[in-house]
């Protein structure tokens, strides 16, 4: 009988370093989850040996060209488009729409990539999908918008607000689709874009951090504060927990930090007023790394009633930093903060709720609080940036996904 000849060799799969073409609408300087999650993506390629590039609107008016820039620490090819800034929002720029063709040929002619990887189905990443696509270019897109939060700044009639959704959801579906992949930052917001359009199969793939870059401390606190990192939005919902620390007892003595800025500053500082909290409210405005790791490192407990949140950084931040968790049980929030775990749930917009909770964190035994801080830093675990980037990678190779 003759013997079965030896099976081919598998041949290696390719792990030379890519050209990777990241199309975002927001990005450094700006100040918000998505410019941060591109900006750690791009940067945790480039540490990678990846060539990135990234192609995002002009930092001054009608400003466009072709820069090296540090972001994160790493040193990366960014073509600025020429942009406009839109005046209701307090940083929002935009580039023209009906351009984003035009500016995504002259980058894609420039870059050839092996891959787009699209931030936003808005502008640029619309532009950039339609032309990849016509070149047979592999796009990966990620979800970071809820169509319903632009809502506050489009200056439309409430009638014309709601057809404005309509179309800029159809738009999402049909942009979407041109894509080999759709990502979006956990189960609960894939979900959610699922049943909103015509897609299928959304990967939640966590925005990710470097659990490394932060300090927890679990040991008891010398003093009660409250802490909110975050735009100061509508949609953040800041006032409640204004509201709420105002309902507090007041020989807790609590004090709340907030980090941030945006166009509610001036309405949250007069309600600050109007319920006598000046002297226990200190507004951070934008701060360094540094500042924002020492004000996790010190805090008590963080504090999120926003009900906007497609995943949330700044909540896994604090988690990293060993804090207790409150949040509004809305979209994909309750993903991170498990009631009575590491930390509660309650309500959207239910002040005497997130009192309570909080008074709950605040009175706990030194035993109790270091439960709800150990599971923080157990739950943040897998939203480990290493895990982000492999994920990515297998995707822009057409790789099976790690586990």
């Amino acid at each position: 009988m003759t013997p079965a000849p030896d099976p081919a060799p598998q041949a290696e799969p390719d792990r030379r370093p890519l050209t990777i073409l990241i199309g975002a609408d927001t990005f450094a300087p700006d100040v918000n989850g998505a410019a941060r999650f591109a900006e750690r993506l791009a940067a945790g390629l480039v540490a990678r040996g990846h060539d990135v590039h990234v192609t995002a609107p002009s930092v001054r008016h009608r400003d466009g060209g072709t820069f090296v820039e540090e972001i994160e620490g790493e040193r990366m090819t960014v073509h600025r488009i020429p942009s406009w800034r839109w005046y209701p929002h307090d940083w929002l720029r935009f580039v023209l729409p009906w351009r984003s063709k035009h500016y995504a040929r002259k980058v894609l002619d420039e870059v050839r990539p092996d891959v787009v990887h699209s931030q936003s189905h808005i502008v640029i990443g619309r532009g950039l999908t339609r032309m990849a696509r016509k070149r047979r270019i592999p796009v990966i897109a990620t979800n970071h918008v809820m169509a319903e939060n632009i809502l506050d700044f489009t200056t439309l009639p409430p009638l014309l607000d709601k057809l404005f959704v309509k179309l800029a959801w159809d738009d999402a579906a049909r942009t979407l689709g041109m894509s080999r992949a759709v990502t979006t930052p956990t189960r609960k917001a894939a979900d959610f874009l699922e049943a909103t359009i015509d897609v299928t199969d959304v990967i939640p793939v966590s925005c990710g951090i470097d659990r490394r870059n932060y300090r927890p401390d679990l040991e008891p606190r010398d003093a009660n504060r409250i802490l909110f990192v975050g735009r100061l939005t509508t949609e953040k919902n800041i006032d409640v927990v204004l509201r709420a620390l105002a309902a507090l007892d007041p020989a807790l003595d609590v004090t709340f930090d907030v980090v941030g800025d945006g166009d509610q500053r001036k309405s949250l500082d007069a309600l600050t007023h109007e319920l006598g909290l000046d002297g226990r409210v200190r507004f951070h405005g934008h701060t360094s790394e540094e500042e924002l790791r020492e004000l996790y490192s010190r805090a008590s407990v963080f504090a999120i009633a926003s009900v906007a949140e497609l995943q949330s950084i700044a909540t896994m931040e604090a988690m990293a930093s060993g804090l207790p968790i409150v949040a509004a049980n809305a979209v994909a929030l309750p993903h991170l903060v498990h009631d009575g775990q590491n930390g509660y749930l309650f309500e959207p917009g239910d002040v005497d709720a997130l009192a309570a909770r909080l008074t709950d964190v605040l009175t706990a035994d030194a035993a109790e609080r270091r439960r709800m801080q150990q599971a923080s830093l157990d739950g943040v675990v897998p939203h480990d940036i290493t895990r982000t980037l492999d994920t990515f990678e297998a995707l822009y190779r057409g790789e099976p996904l790690p586990e």
